[in-house]
């Protein structure tokens, strides 16, 4: 039995550990480990910009603890995958299963037409807690709203599985006269930016679990009442982790209820443990719904009269707004590849009700800039502010900046951070600066309209008219 060769197929699962392919395949005998760069089955979804950046480090560190013997290809996966077992005399592929529409239909396709039927072939959950076909409704149908999928789905469905420990031995193959070198796959292109990147970030398997272990020794305790304030470091920041699946929902699961009933933290360890769920509710409905990333789930909002207007939408996008909290944000964003969740919201909101510009054109500008880009967290969250989508905020609901400014960046440290030219006016006046005095102004040298904006809309008017074309697309 050792000297089979079994094809272990990287894909959203970048680790050693708890990755149950990885697992199966060295206990058959050697494991050929395998990364395609899929730049022709891919819809045009594909990925872009700071989240290349991180799968070319991603990709970087796995090669390491792989001994170097990573196997890189690049192109059509249903033409390379035959190819290199025909190559290599690999008897069998497993991988980790994805829930992006495009990759679904290719390894359907790669299972039942392209691959012999003599060659071994399984696939494992290695990215969600649970299946989205083991958390569905009592007449079959998915879930569309959170707290019933979560509570009476999730919670009553069987617990999520324990991790799995990394192999204690892998016999590696090492394909090297088919690997393509990781630079080829030109992931790095923006370097300046790229640079920026580096300085906010480690990555890698190993840092992704001792940031879990930081993160719930030092900030879990207080997660609930802290996680809403943007300059208080209380959120884990795993949701890229996630993503690549340097670490697995299965260990922050369980590692995270290791600390239940100690130090009086179980509504914060709740409240977390409810935001991965929130994960597994975003890739439920992508799932089921596979036009997630480009059409309105409530159907009314195809009436809707967005706006198109690129100078607001790029005053949007680099963070000059005139919003101070807003334009935090998307400097933050720009910087770091992250942005605080809940000034996600506040952001996401501004767009789509105040601006009146198109949920899919700020999914747009996420999907390029954040690290952590998810194609079902990012669809669903747009849809969530935007109003259109399952369980979303009532589209009446339309944040006011300046209140959330002043309610959740209270002192204003998060952006004195990232709006330095702001950073000398009195607090009072730094969530609406166009309201200080010119003597107040002047002593902090802030000139509005010229080293800051001025708000490119007015809040209340374009509340009002958001409402008014929010009722005409209702009544219809």
């Amino acid at each position: 039995m050792m000297n089979r060769i079994i094809i272990h197929w990287f894909r959203q699962d970048l680790r050693l550990t708890d990755n149950p392919s990885l697992y199966e395949a060295a206990k058959l005998g050697e494991v050929l480990p395998l990364y395609i760069f899929d730049n022709v089955n891919v819809d045009k979804n594909s990925i872009r910009g700071a989240a290349q950046w991180w799968l070319h480090h991603q990709l970087n560190s796995l090669n390491d603890s792989l001994d170097g013997k990573l196997c890189i290809l690049e192109g059509n996966a249903l033409k390379l995958i035959p190819d290199l077992i025909a190559n290599t005399g690999a008897s069998g592929i497993f991988w980790n299963r994805c829930y992006e529409p495009w990759r679904i239909s290719r390894d359907k396709v790669l299972k039942e037409n392209i691959l012999p039927k003599n060659i071994e072939v399984k696939s494992f959950n290695g990215s969600l807690l649970w299946e989205p076909w083991e958390v569905l409704k009592k007449d079959g149908s998915p879930y569309k709203v959170f707290t019933p999928f979560y509570k009476r789905g999730c919670l009553c469905a069987a617990p999520p599985r324990l991790p799995i420990s990394k192999p204690k031995s892998i016999k590696l193959y090492e394909a090297k006269d088919y690997s393509r070198s990781l630079s080829s796959l030109s992931l790095l292109t923006k370097k300046q930016w790229e640079s920026n990147l580096a300085k906010h970030w480690n990555i890698g398997e190993s840092t992704a679990q001792k940031h879990l272990h930081t993160f719930i020794n030092t900030e879990l305790q207080d997660y609930k009442n802290n996680r809403d304030f943007p300059a208080v470091k209380s959120t884990s920041k795993l949701s890229v982790h996630l993503h690549w699946g340097s670490i697995s929902p299965n260990m922050v699961w369980y590692e995270t209820k290791k600390f239940q009933n100690i130090k009086n933290s179980n509504l914060s360890i709740n409240k977390f443990l409810s935001q991965l769920a929130w994960r597994e509710f975003s890739y439920s409905l992508l799932y089921y719904f596979p036009n997630l990333p480009n059409k309105n789930l409530q159907t009314k909002f195809n009436n809707f009269p967005w706006r198109k207007d690129k100078n607001l939408l790029k005053s949007w996008q680099k963070g000059k707004t005139g919003y101070p909290i807003i334009d935090a944000g998307m400097r933050e964003l720009w910087e770091t590849g992250y942005m605080h969740n809940r000034v996600r919201m506040i952001s996401g909101s501004f767009l789509v009700k105040n601006l009146l510009m198109d949920w899919r054109d700020g999914a747009a500008w996420f999907w390029d800039t954040l690290v952590d880009a998810d194609l079902a967290n990012n669809s669903a969250s747009w849809q969530w502010v935007a109003g259109c989508g399952a369980d979303a905020a009532p589209f009446f609901r339309i944040f006011n900046p300046t209140r959330q400014s002043q309610r959740f960046d209270p002192n204003g440290l998060y952006i004195k951070k990232w709006v330095p030219e702001l950073s000398k006016l009195p607090t009072k006046y730094l969530h609406e600066p166009w309201l200080a005095p010119s003597d107040v102004l002047l002593n902090a040298n802030v000139a509005i309209g010229r080293n800051y904006p001025h708000p490119i809309v007015d809040h209340l008017v374009t509340r009002k008219y958001a409402l008014d074309c929010f009722k005409k697309i209702k009544n219809k």
